[in-house]
């Protein structure tokens, strides 16, 4: 007996995407158009109804924020509390992001193995209050530490430093649960959708983080002395207020998962590793699509710095305005997670980076030939981000939909400590490099980058639709 039109499209929504996509991720030719109802889910409405994916998207904002935030803060309390008047802030500055940076690189990886096995709603609510916890802590212990010292160094400065390098500890198990969790809350034929609200999100909070982190807590310390709070918190208050609301808005998610039946059982973590490895060595559309996210990043990470002497070109702007520059790349990536989010019915994921990654190199190409007026920065700006949108959300995408529930944390993993090595040396060489070549010059060199990323996908396509 046939079946109904229901009934074939259930069985075709169960299907892996192996026998829904072919190798090169473009929909067969023989696939049926959408039916009205389907073309009425696209988009971000549906998605934006999910009451559990609007609890995580909401965490995520505060989330990610904050730690962005979180090294603005660190770095007005050395300027204010440690550096002496002539010394070189600097160093005080590196060793801050120093800390920040080595549990990525020591625990990225690690941390997806331990979450694979744990709840990911636990992880997620957990590593936030925390997070708002030691943040909320520091004044206490600058107050504590006042005028003592730890050989060279101020007491309070390392105590700092190891405050930071908790904080970021906690990050590494927060992002692959994040990740995780998002398949197991959003239907299969949303997940392009909502990760474009996710995708775009935590790129734009890359670069619009650093932007707004100085404004919004001088507000805070004015909000905190209008209150008759003391103003040395303010910053503390906003900053750990927003991870603790991060983990308090969690609490609401219900993600369906169950408790593991072996909840003593310790994870093998160099043999789970290998098992991470080895299947991105075997998927080689996954791997295509982290390394697309690495590149991504890194241009992404470079153009955060390469903001102010791009600012200080423009006669209409300071250099300390080059955030009205970085917004400019916010609203592009906005504008492209929508466009996204609609073209996924004429465009596959890798059909979709690859345009993403021409139309980087374009918008580099043209910040590097044309970076002295106003509109046209503002507008090359803008495209840089709208194409970034149609490289990321789609290899987001892929990473989610083609990695085996009981894999996603240690690929996720693996692509977090890989993301965060990419973020940060990009932020510590883009000014130095910007020093020596000159600005057009790295701009080309990034353009470079991203058109190396589009004929990696373009070929990975090509060879995998020949097979």
């Amino acid at each position: 007996m046939p079946l109904s039109e229901s009934e074939l499209k259930q069985n075709k929504e169960q299907l892996p995407a192996s026998e829904t996509e072919s190798e090169n991720g473009t929909k067969p030719a023989s696939e049926n158009p959408p039916t009205p109802e389907e073309e009425a889910e696209r988009g971000f409405l549906p998605v934006l109804k999910n009451r559990n994916f609007l609890t995580l998207w909401s965490g995520q904002v505060f989330s990610q924020l904050a730690d962005k935030i979180y090294l603005v803060l660190t770095i007005g309390i050395v300027a204010n509390s440690f550096v002496e008047e002539g010394q070189s802030i600097s160093i005080w500055v590196s060793a801050i992001t120093i800390a920040f940076t080595i549990p990525a690189v020591l625990f990225g990886a690690a941390a997806g193995v331990y979450v694979d096995r744990w709840l990911k709603k636990s992880v997620l609510v957990s590593t936030n209050l925390l997070r708002g916890v030691l943040v909320l802590a520091l004044p206490l212990v600058l107050w504590a530490s006042s005028g003592q010292q730890l050989g060279q160094l101020p007491l309070g400065f390392c105590l700092m430093l190891v405050v930071t390098f908790l904080v970021s500890t906690l990050t590494q198990f927060f992002a692959p649960a994040e990740q995780s969790v998002i398949p197991l809350i959003v239907e299969r034929r949303h997940l392009l959708s909502a990760n474009s609200l996710y995708t775009t999100t935590m790129m734009a909070s890359v670069i619009i983080g650093f932007a707004v982190g100085d404004p919004v807590l001088e507000l805070a310390d004015a909000a905190a002395l209008s209150l008759g709070v003391p103003e040395s918190i303010g910053k503390e208050l906003v900053v750990g207020g927003s991870y603790a609301i991060a983990g308090l808005l969690l609490i609401l998610l219900r993600t369906g998962e169950k408790k593991d039946a072996n909840p003593h059982e310790q994870p093998h973590v160099l043999a789970d590793l290998r098992d991470g490895l080895r299947y991105l060595r075997k998927q080689r559309r996954v791997r295509n699509a982290m390394v697309q996210l690495i590149v991504l990043f890194s241009i992404f990470a470079a153009l955060a710095v390469l903001a102010v002497p791009l600012a200080e070109k423009l006669p209409t702007l300071e250099a300390e305005e080059f955030g009205y520059l970085l917004a400019a790349a916010g609203v592009g990536m906005a504008i492209g997670a929508g466009i996204v989010s609609q073209a996924e019915r004429w465009l596959s994921n890798f059909q979709m980076s690859t345009i993403g990654s021409a139309g980087m190199a374009g918008a580099l190409i043209g910040l590097s030939l044309f970076n002295r007026e106003l509109w046209l920065v503002v507008g090359l700006i803008a495209l840089l981000g709208l194409f970034g949108a149609l490289v990321g959300v789609p290899m987001q995408t892929t990473i989610q939909a083609e990695t085996p529930e009981e894999m996603r944390g240690k690929v996720f993993g693996l692509q977090n400590n890989a993301v965060n090595i990419a973020l940060s040396l990009p932020l510590a060489l883009a000014g130095v490099a910007e020093t020596f070549l000159g600005l057009p010059v790295v701009l080309l060199a990034l353009a470079c980058f991203a058109l190396a990323g589009g004929v990696l996908t373009w070929y990975i396509s090509s060879k995998s639709s020949d097979r």
